[in-house]
Order: C-alpha cells, then sequence, then structure tokens
C-alpha cells in the first residue's frame, strides 16, 4: 500500500487519454454538500500528505510494479501508461507536481463551502489533480468523525450548562471517551478517527489516536488520557459469588485516583446496592478519588436512572447551585454501551428531568463514533470547476437533473461549483467566492503542499484551538 501509483480508483488510469486534446490544467475543490449537520470539522489532511504524497513518491521501483500489476486489472496494454509517472520521475525527482490549499485544520465551516483546492503545477500534469482524488477524498473520514465528536460536545455542554456545577465544566473533556479502537476497520482507521476525536475531548483509550497525533501533528504530549479499569474477565475471574471479592480487590490496588470498575457481570442493580452502597461503601468514601461505577448492558436510560436512585439513596446526594443532584465526588458512573448521538440526547433529557445533575456521568463510546460513519453522512464530493484548455479557461461544473420520489424533475443536490474559488470569513461567517470577487477579504485557504513538499505544518494543539465551541 506505500506504492501512489496503484493508490487510485482503477477507471482513473485510463482519463489521460479521455481528457479532451490540449487539456493543460485541471482545478478541482473539496465540499461537505450537506449532510447530518451544519457544518463540518477539517482535519486530517496533513496526516494523508506525510503518508502519501510527500517527497519522492514515484520511483522507478514503483513504476515498474504498476507496469506489472495493471495490465492485468485491465486485460489490455494501452489503458497505463508508464511514461506518465517516468515523466515525473525525470523531471520532477519524483515529488508530485500539484498544489493543494486548504481551510486551516480544525477549523469549522458551514457546509457548500470550498474546503481544499487542487491543481496541478506542470502542464503535462494535468491529469493528475483528479487521479489523487482517491486518496484524498478518503479526508471525509477524520472530518466526519471530528465533526460528530464535536456535534456530541455541544450536547454535553447544553445539559451541562444547565444542570452541573460551574465547577464540574472543566471537566468536560473527559464526558466522551472513545472505545472505538477493537471496532475499527484498521489500526490506521482507530489513529486516524481516533485523533480526529481528541480534537474536542481528551477521554480516549485508542491508544493509536494519541500516536498519531504525535506522530503527524506534533502534539506535545499524549492528548489522549485514560484510567485504570476493569473488563469482565477480570470481574468474573472467582464467578458469582466472588464478584464483591474482585470489587474489594479493586479499591485495594487503586486506593488513590480514579478507577472504573464495570459492574453488570452478574446483576448491576445488586453490584450498586449490596457491594458498592453497603458491603464497601465506607472503603468508597474514604478513598482521594473517584470510583467510577459501569453498567454494561440494557437500555442505557431505565438502566441509568435505576442505577443512579440507588447509589443516590445508598451514598447520598447533594444538590448543586442550580438545583440538581450530585454523588459524592467519590462516585460517579460511566455509560458505554448503547452510546450514540441519539441515546445520549434522550439520556441527558431523562437525568434532566429526574432532577439528576449532568456532572454525575461520563460516557464511553466505540463503535458509532469512529466507525458508523460514511462519505454520505456529511456528503462529501471532490469535483473538478476549472480547466484550461488550448490556452483558453474554462468554467466546469455538473448541474444533473433527478426524479425525485412523485417522478418530479429537479436539480439534484449533487450541482457542483464552477471556477476558481476562495473561502472568505465576513460578519455573516464563511462564504466561498470566486478567487477574484471580495478583494479586500482575505483568502482563508492556505497552500499547505507545492510540488511535493509541506508547506504547511499544523500542530494539534493549535488544531484543538481552531474547533473550539
Amino acid at each position: 500500500m506505500e506504492n501512489l501509483i496503484l493508490l487510485a480508483d482503477a477507471y482513473k488510469y485510463s482519463h489521460h487519454k479521455l481528457y479532451v486534446p490540449g487539456t493543460t490544467r485541471i482545478y478541482s475543490y473539496l465540499e461537505s454538500r450537506g449532510g447530518l449537520f451544519s457544518e463540518t470539522v477539517f482535519y486530517g489532511l496533513q496526516y494523508l500528505l506525510k503518508a502519501y504524497l510527500e517527497g519522492p513518491v514515484i520511483t522507478a521501483e514503483k513504476i515498474k510494479e504498476a507496469s506489472e500489476m495493471l495490465p492485468e486489472v485491465f486485460g489490455r496494454d494501452d489503458v497505463f501508461e508508464a511514461a506518465r509517472f517516468q515523466y515525473i520521475l525525470e523531471k520532477h525527482g519524483g515529488y508530485l507536481p500539484v498544489r493543494i490549499k486548504a481551510v486551516p485544520e480544525g477549523t469549522v465551516v458551514p457546509v457548500k463551502n470550498v474546503l481544499m483546492t487542487i491543481e496541478n503545477t506542470d502542464p503535462k500534469c494535468y491529469w493528475l489533480t483528479n487521479f489523487l482524488e482517491t486518496l484524498l477524498m478518503q479526508v471525509w473520514y477524520p472530518n466526519t468523525v471530528a465533526t460528530l465528536s464535536r456535534e456530541i460536545k455541544k450536547i454535553i455542554l447544553q445539559y451541562f450548562k444547565a444542570t452541573a456545577s460551574e465547577a464540574s465544566q472543566a471537566g468536560i473533556d473527559f464526558v466522551l471517551n472513545d472505545f472505538g479502537f477493537r471496532g475499527a476497520t484498521s489500526v490506521e482507521a482507530a489513529g486516524l478517527g481516533g485523533s480526529a476525536h481528541l480534537v474536542n475531548f481528551s477521554g480516549s483509550d485508542t491508544l493509536a489516536a494519541s500516536t498519531f497525533a504525535k506522530r503527524y501533528y506534533h502534539a506535545f504530549r499524549a492528548p489522549g488520557l485514560s484510567i485504570p479499569a476493569t473488563e469482565h474477565s477480570i470481574v468474573t475471574l472467582l464467578g458469582e459469588a466472588g464478584e464483591a471479592k474482585i470489587f474489594k480487590h479493586v479499591l485495594d490496588t487503586f486506593p488513590e485516583g480514579t478507577v472504573a470498575c464495570v459492574s453488570d457481570s452478574y446483576n448491576i442493580f445488586r453490584a450498586c446496592e449490596e457491594y458498592w452502597g453497603t458491603l464497601l461503601k465506607d472503603q468508597v468514601l474514604a478513598r482521594k478519588g473517584t470510583l467510577v461505577i459501569r453498567p454494561d448492558s440494557g437500555d442505557p436510560v431505565r438502566t441509568l436512572l435505576k442505577v443512579f436512585e440507588i447509589l443516590m439513596d445508598k451514598f447520598g446526594s447533594a444538590l448543586n447551585e442550580k438545583g440538581y443532584k450530585v454523588l459524592p465526588p467519590q462516585v460517579r458512573v460511566i455509560q458505554g454501551d448503547g452510546i450514540n448521538l441519539q441515546s445520549i440526547r434522550e439520556i441527558y433529557a431523562a437525568l434532566q428531568e429526574a432532577g439528576i445533575s449532568a456532572e454525575n456521568l461520563v460516557l464511553g463510546m466505540g463503535g458509532a463514533l469512529i466507525q458508523k460513519v460514511n462519505r454520505d453522512t456529511q456528503e462529501f464530493a471532490l469535483k473538478c470547476s476549472y480547466a484550461e484548455i488550448n490556452g483558453e479557461e474554462v468554467d466546469v461544473s455538473k448541474s444533473p437533473v433527478e426524479m425525485d420520489a412523485t417522478g418530479a424533475l429537479r436539480t439534484s443536490f449533487k450541482k457542483s461549483k464552477a471556477g476558481k474559488f476562495k473561502l472568505v470569513r465576513d460578519s455573516d461567517g464563511y462564504k466561498t467566492v470566486g478567487l477574484h470577487e471580495n478583494p479586500e477579504l482575505p483568502d482563508v485557504l492556505e497552500t499547505v503542499f507545492e510540488n511535493g513538499k509541506l508547506v504547511k505544518d499544523w500542530r494539534f494543539e493549535d488544531i484543538r484551538k481552531n474547533a473550539e465551541i
């Protein structure tokens, strides 16, 4: 997978012949055309540039490998032309003659705006712009995870502002924790998607995410933080009769700091009432730190309400300044099962209705955070909008007519933009305009990659600041 020449959709290899003769420049742009959320967090391009495009990525060995494989793919010898890549190797030393501009990473941009542009810088490499579409389009994934994570943070902020104490607001970055490593399709996906979550939060068990942030975004320190915690293999080791003994062992092992213990191996309600809330109550309250009790099955809303009812009966509760009940600081709850965008809304609404502060609860989110998204979640597309043909400048676009469910014809949402663009920001926010429009407003798009070299190198801490709510 290190051979860039082979990292494109197969049909792309015929395009150097299919562009009309005289084509010397192709300019394309990336946008989120709409989707689930009204704005998008731009993140992840720098990884793709560093991992796949930076440096002399075209070599004789890679050309040879492609020359052997692609005739097998097409069953003919007149599609792939090794000479196209040989030219890049000889003329440019294997560096890609393209220019990529993009919004600063972490920037939150309303949908239907340009996020990135790409164009060839060598007229003979007009075909290269959209050849790179396949790889560059994969930026949809970290963009979408970062966007989803940020939208969840908005919900959490809403309920913390309504029900939680002011002192607890400082802990919001640890409310949503990434549990998605094992459910990701690959280590690369876990690292890239997991680091996208860390643009908004600091809680994560996906260690690959911190590795990515440090390796590709100069994170000063690991941005994903975690705590000691049990799993069912630990808690069930002595059987149902030995569960309380295991719980005590957890408290004895970590007498200070935060520790989490999964407590639904047999009966979550008995565990809360008889073990944590009675047998081990004094030890829990004597700790210099917090025990986080984890239910891991059943309906999240109903289970949590019952768990909080038991815990507040056993450990007591106080009313914060907003009039909502809060457990003693030594006890909190984490819900990591069945967590998604909708259930998070339902859980916090139910807690508020029951008079329970949001500060009592933290969340763990796995596949729904870094796996249950796709390119259509935010409707990402990369389209050609400008070309130069025989010295003539040509604005390019598509405007499909489609049939709706009633049989009526309408213009598709897939209608694309035409021309060369810049992204500007005025008092109304971001908007996409023609390259020479609004000359008084600077272009938010920055050149990040040119002729095989990284021009802009974003640091993770700066990206987090850009995405702040």
